[in-house]
This record gives C-alpha cells, structure tokens and sequence, in this order.
C-alpha cells in the first residue's frame, strides 16, 4: 500500500512538471513577448532615441514601426505643425515588432523620461506572414505581444498616460487587408487594456478607408503608411484625445 502511495506521488509530481515545461515552452515559442534587438540603421536610431532621453524635456512620446517614423518624412509638416510645440519625440522604427520595441524600452529609450503621453501603435508586423509564406504570429501571441509592451510602459513610466492605438488597416500583400479577421481580432482584444486612468484605447482606422471599405490609395499610397494627407488626418483623429490626456 505505502509503494502505491509513494508511486502515486511520484506520477503527480511528473505530471506537474511536464506542465510547468510544457507552459514554459509554450510561453517561449512566443516570439513576440521575447524583447530581440536589431542591427545596422535601426541599432543607430535605438541609441539616437537613448541619447534623446537622456536630454529629457520629452511631454509626448511617439512609439511605434515604421508608420510612427514617418512622421519624420511624409508626416513632417504636420507633425511640425501639431506636435512639435508639445516637445514631442518620436521614437518610432521601421520594421519593429513587438518584441524589438520591448528590447528597445529594456535598453534606455524612456530611462529618465516621464513623458505626461506615450502615443503607441504597434502589432502590424506581426501579423501576416514572411517573404517564405510562414506567419509571423498568430493573432493570440500578437496580443500577448502588444500587451507586455503596454505593461512595461506602464512599469517603466509609472507616472504617464497611454493612448493605445488600434493596428491600422492595411493592403500590403505581405499582411492582413482591411478588414482582415486576424487584425480586427488584435484590436478587439487589446482594446480591453483600456483601463479608463492610465490607458486609453483609440481605433481611429476608419479614416484611411474609402467609400468600399478598402483602404484608400488617396490616404495610403502602399496600402500601409499614411500619405501626407493621412498624417493631416491621423493628427486630427487624435487631436481631442490627447489634449485631455496631456492636461
């Protein structure tokens, strides 16, 4: 009886540890909660951004890909314009997923800073699928993805509001088109991080669609960033928003 009790033990202790490492794995084989860093021009503005912060004097802080870093181009005038008189930064990157702008917030972007706003848009790059037809992630580990970004903003800036923006529509052939169910899945579910203090959420996705309900050429020339007249709009959409926040 006692080497059946002692046999019955052993087996539930196994079984727990195959689930902790099968949790474990699980967790791991996410790649866009695992914070990776970059090379070649994208290493160079991370510690651009450092050296910024470092400056400080940063009220409002734009974090993203590359539709946030073109602000600096197709949406400078506009930014000029809107944000610029706000000390606002951007630290926005082409290319970045969520998983290189956890790397970049663990590395010095916001050490210093207490910015009153955190503008974010992130996620886009993780849905789809690669040059080789693989996806990038599913929907579930690209919400996983934009909630520990929002969760290490809110550790690392304590004392700054978030407004979180929905994942854009798009058309690139490479991601989800508008209207896609992986990009309104995403959008529904990180919505729910609005906490209603620290954190609002803002799906402002509509005013790159045309009358059909594709996106705009007029307003996206590549089916994915704004043209200058979507940054015009893209400011106006938020306009009200963030002068509540920033008070």
């Amino acid at each position: 009886m006692m080497k059946n009790l002692v046999l019955s033990r052993f087996r539930s202790v196994l079984l727990s540890v195959a689930v902790f490492a099968a949790a474990v794995a699980s967790a791991a084989a996410n790649t866009a909660i695992e914070p990776v860093p970059r090379s070649g021009g994208p290493a160079r503005q991370h510690e651009e951004f450092v050296a910024l912060a470092k400056k400080g004097g940063i009220d409002l802080l734009f974090l993203g890909d590359s539709i946030t870093d073109f602000w600096r181009t197709r949406g400078k005038e506009v930014w000029d314009k809107n944000f610029a008189p706000l000390h606002a930064a951007n630290f926005g990157i082409s290319a970045d997923r969520t998983q290189h702008v956890l790397w970049r917030l663990n590395n010095g972007e916001v050490d210093g800073i207490s910015p009153k706003v955190v503008v974010l848009l992130i996620g886009t790059n993780n849905t789809g699928v690669e040059t080789n037809g693989s996806p990038r992630n599913s929907t579930e580990e690209a919400i996983e993805g934009v909630t520990k970004v929002v969760q290490t903003l809110r550790t690392k800036l304590p004392q700054s509001k978030i407004l979180l923006l929905a994942v854009f529509p798009r058309g690139d052939p490479k991601g989800p088109p508008a209207g896609s169910t992986q990009i309104k899945d995403l959008n529904a579910a990180i919505a729910k991080l609005a906490d209603g203090k620290s954190i609002r959420f803002l799906d402002i996705g509509h005013i790159f669609l045309g009358p059909d309900g594709k996106v705009s050429p007029e307003i996206m020339p590549d089916l994915l960033h704004p043209s200058p007249k979507g940054y015009e709009l893209w400011a106006e959409a938020i306009r009200q928003p963030l002068a509540e926040m920033m008070k």
